[in-house]
């Protein structure tokens, strides 16, 4: 008997309780978690003036960085969402490597850079009903903003002066999922894959020294979202 009545009750419970809603037009929905920037960067070789050529087997590198990302998503409709991401500065080392002979005292760190991505994506959340769970894919355009480019103590030591890195346009993809903790408030975790082309130039020896550089990195995100 108490058996049966703990059975009922329960059920009655798991009625009563409010289901987690799918999305609906107007919704606002507001992530934040740690995220980061993994780059897969491909170099041309580097261009050095003084040489007026391409040194062969010379690259640019970019190391990761993580830091606070911010997602804000406004609800088309019950599927179709508009969204943009946002985070804290990125800062990347920028290195050369492959340098040879008389100029291989340049291999190393040359210098750091700050950038922020900016991304607006058109979303897609095929799920109806009642789904705590809502899996989601999207595509849209980035603007990475370079900023704050640097040379490290050493690279000026060895005659390297300046460097900037030139903004990029490019094309976003993502997967992502949101988990319904409750009417509100949601766990989110999300990929994304971006296209960042961008050309670095410092000068050496009063010569001009260029790369270009496809960043394309991944993006990952982690993190606590509430639905307005």
């Amino acid at each position: 008997m108490r058996k049966s009545l703990l059975t009922l009750s329960l059920l009655a419970m798991a009625v009563a309780a409010p289901l987690a809603q799918a999305y609906q037009a107007g919704d606002i929905l507001v992530r934040a978690g740690a995220i980061t920037v993994d780059p897969q960067e491909n170099s041309s070789d580097i261009w050095v003036g003084a040489l007026n050529s391409n040194v062969a087997g010379t690259k640019a590198s970019l190391n990761s960085d993580t830091q606070l990302g911010l997602n804000f998503a406004y609800m088309l409709n019950d599927h179709l969402g508009i969204e943009l991401l946002a985070a804290t500065p990125f800062t990347h080392d920028v290195g050369v490597k492959g340098m040879p002979g008389a100029f291989a005292g340049l291999n190393g760190k040359l210098g750091e850079l700050k950038q922020l991505p900016p991304t607006l994506s058109l979303v897609y959340y095929p799920l109806d009903g009642g789904s705590r769970f809502q899996p989601y894919v999207g595509a849209g355009i980035n603007y990475t903003w370079f900023f704050d480019d640097k040379l490290s103590s050493e690279a000026e030591t060895k005659g390297f002066r300046g460097l900037d890195m030139e903004d990029s346009w490019g094309l976003a993809a993502q997967l992502g999922m949101d988990y319904m903790l409750g009417e509100n408030l949601l766990i989110n975790g999300q990929v994304r894959y971006i296209d960042i082309d961008t050309t670095g130039t410092t000068s050496f020896a009063g010569q001009k020294v260029k790369v270009d550089v496809e960043v394309d990195p991944w993006v990952y995100m982690v993190g606590l979202g509430y639905r307005f």
